[in-house]
């Protein structure tokens, strides 16, 4: 059976260049840096960090000092906003929107709990969020902003610089989380006027257990993790060098020209669910501000679960914010933000593209996606 996989929002196959880059650093050379002198080993893996640590500075226009190391993205969004609003002596309110990824959310939570305020901001119908409500909390003394550059389900792109300069004039902290957005859409931290910004490596061909955290140069974040003064004090611990190594190996292998052609193929790949299968709609935005690997629909009459495990049984990999296939129990809140409907929950599928798809793999998906969706119509009591 022939596998189509476009799940590449969930994570992607590592490229054959980063695994190679990072197999000297698994096998011969394990050292990890120490203090400011030390033997070989320790020297290699500092070197090798660095060396990575300037590729992704360069990627985003930061200096390599702003770029701090850490094990997830998740991990960089708490680092970024419980260690922001720790520091908080007093406006100590923090802004999000209703569709933020669930380390957001969750943290906020959290700070909850600490007798920290938050507020979640609507969006309209496409996922964007409502500036006009930001500023307006902003301007009574909010301390943080914690929101995404592109949203993680329905690929939507904020309009980060506004929310720059939303930050910048009420005097506000700006936490980014770029994790679908990096090497997808250009990011020039000195234009967004972001503080802190969380970055992904497994969504760019790069491994898994690794991401970043940059952290513009000034800011001071309290440490949430403690016993070691590694990566600033903020993510201590032993680092994973082959994973740093391999982290910036993608980057540095990046070509913009498979973006272009992610992008086709996924105005392709709308084009062709919506004309081919009957009561099927697209959720979030069209062309330059959606992501350019997202497409997510929802098909009516039908569960979103029942799809994706039909699909799978066809090789075809794609994912659901439907109800009884998340841990919760819950339909996608994102789709419930934007639809108020479950119906658009219950049938969403996202199907996210990477550089190994291909045309063949688009015209196949929606052929899987009809046959599936026709059959289970015929059955389906709604």
């Amino acid at each position: 059976m022939r596998i189509i996989y476009m799940d590449n929002q969930k994570t992607t196959k590592i490229d054959e260049k980063v695994l190679e880059a990072m197999m000297p650093y698994l096998k011969e050379k394990y050292g990890i840096p120490m203090g400011e002198f030390g033997h070989r080993f320790e020297e290699e893996a500092l070197e090798a960090i660095e060396v990575a640590r300037e590729l992704l500075a360069k990627s985003i226009n930061a200096n390599p000092e702003e770029i701090v190391f850490t094990f997830s993205d998740i991990d960089s969004d708490n680092i970024a906003i419980k260690g922001k609003a720790l520091t908080l002596k007093d406006r100590k309110v923090i802004i999000a929107s209703k569709i933020e990824r669930k380390s957001i959310l969750d943290s906020l939570k959290f700070l909850g709990d600490l007798g920290y305020k938050y507020k979640l901001v609507e969006v309209d119908e496409e996922g964007f969020i409502k500036l006009e409500e930001i500023d307006h909390i902003a301007a009574k003394g909010a301390g943080l902003i914690a929101t995404h550059v592109g949203n993680h389900e329905i690929g939507t792109i904020q309009d980060v610089r506004a929310l720059g300069d939303i930050s910048e004039d009420r005097n506000v902290h700006l936490h980014l989380d770029a994790s679908h957005a990096f090497l997808k859409v250009p990011i020039d931290v000195e234009k967004l006027k972001v503080d802190t910004m969380t970055l992904s490596s497994h969504l760019i061909h790069g491994p898994k257990g690794i991401s970043a955290l940059f952290v513009r140069e000034g800011v001071k974040l309290k440490p949430i993790i403690t016993g070691g003064l590694r990566e600033k004090g903020l993510s201590p611990g032993e680092p994973s060098v082959a994973n740093i190594v391999g982290f910036g190996k993608a980057v540095e292998i990046w070509d913009w020209n498979d973006v272009r052609k992610i992008r086709k193929l996924r105005d392709l790949l709308i084009e062709k669910l919506l004309s081919e299968i009957p009561e099927t709609y697209l959720n979030g935005p069209r062309g330059d501000k959606r992501l350019p690997n997202n497409v997510n629909v929802s098909f009516m009459k039908v569960e979103g679960e029942s799809i994706l495990l039909q699909a799978d049984a066809r090789g075809l990999i794609v994912s659901t914010g439907s109800a009884c296939y998340s841990q919760e129990l819950e339909p996608s809140y994102v789709i419930m933000a934007i639809r108020g409907k479950y119906e658009f929950a219950h049938g969403s599928i996202r199907l996210s593209l990477s550089r190994y798809n291909t045309e063949k793999d688009v015209l196949d998906a929606v052929s899987i996606l009809k046959e599936v969706v026709e059959n289970l119509r015929k059955i389906s009591p709604l």
